[in-house]
């Protein structure tokens, strides 16, 4: 990841260096921030965001969940968010807002004061290296569980929730993994550190459904869309743990790892130890988006 010349920061465009905070801001103290990671693609029609509506949509849901206050609209958010893509020039991009409460008090309750926003784009390319998408990545099931329904909104996209991703990825990587995957309270499948997760079975492309405690991934809609597209059969199940050892497929997706096969769960190869056949033909659509050989029929791009 690469550090960008300017930051959208409270409705200005700043130097990088110049994007700071205060040691007493509520968000240090207490996690209370919300965000978003929207991709921007290089296409023959310029740079375009994939999906940015959907984010900023969803970005605006976690707000009201947490009681954020956020002084801006959508319309503000999305047009800052092309606006620092284009302060910094670049062509494709990882963008990341991030609202949060600033207030310097101490206590759990921040008070009405309106939360911050910043605006984030850098150069980012695959999550787990350029390789992934061919060869796929090892994972294992982490020994720390997904968040429970009602401790907390696991629907929301909330900084504090990713104190548990950071457990479940660390574990892994330690282990000589690439990635976690967390288990619901019940023990089936919820999602990844940081991505949803499907599985095929016979020709069936299967993912966890919202009620597994996981987060409503855009891309994870994105893919049972394209999914259709292509006649696969898909569906929303509840996934057993030993479901990841015996499927014929297993893949994550999310808007930072994309469309990411895994080649073997706890050591056990999944498959041949190969990305299948399903899971390439969603690649192959998913990406064609950005060379226009998958058609924009949704209107899923939206230029910078």
């Amino acid at each position: 990841m690469q550090q960008s010349e300017k930051i959208w920061f409270d409705g200005e465009l700043v130097p990088w260096a110049d994007a700071t905070v205060h040691v007493m801001s509520h968000v240090l103290h207490y996690g209370s921030s919300i965000f978003e990671g929207i991709r921007v693609y290089e296409t023959g029609d310029g740079p375009q965001f994939f999906r940015l509506g959907c984010h900023v949509k969803r970005f605006f849901e976690s707000a009201k969940i947490y009681r954020l206050n956020l002084a801006q609209d959508r319309h503000t958010v999305s047009e800052a968010c092309k606006d620092v893509v284009r302060a910094n020039g670049l062509a494709s991009a990882y963008v990341r807002p991030l609202g949060f409460q600033g207030a310097t008090r101490l206590g759990l309750n921040p008070g009405e004061d309106p939360a911050r926003l910043a605006i984030i784009a850098v150069e980012w390319g695959t999550l787990h290296g350029e390789s992934s998408l061919d060869d796929g990545i090892d994972v294992c099931v982490s020994s720390w569980a997904r968040l429970t329904p009602n401790t907390l909104p696991v629907m929301a996209k909330a900084g504090g929730h990713y104190l548990n991703s950071q457990l479940i990825h660390s574990e892994a990587e330690r282990h000589g993994y690439q990635e976690g995957v967390g288990l619901a309270a019940d023990g089936t499948v919820s999602e990844g550190a940081g991505e949803n997760i499907f599985i095929v079975r016979d020709g069936v492309l299967i993912t966890p459904a919202l009620t597994g405690s996981l987060l409503g991934g855009i891309t994870r809609d994105s893919v049972l869309k394209l999914a259709a597209d292509l006649g696969i059969p898909s569906e929303t199940a509840t996934i057993p743990r030993e479901m990841l050892y015996t499927a014929d497929e297993v893949f994550m997706t999310g808007t930072a790892a994309e469309i990411t096969p895994i080649r073997s769960v706890d050591r056990i190869s999944v498959g041949d130890g190969k990305p299948g056949e399903v899971t390439c033909a969603l690649q192959t659509a998913f990406f064609g988006l950005f060379s226009a050989e998958t058609k924009d029929s949704r209107g899923w791009l939206e230029p910078v």
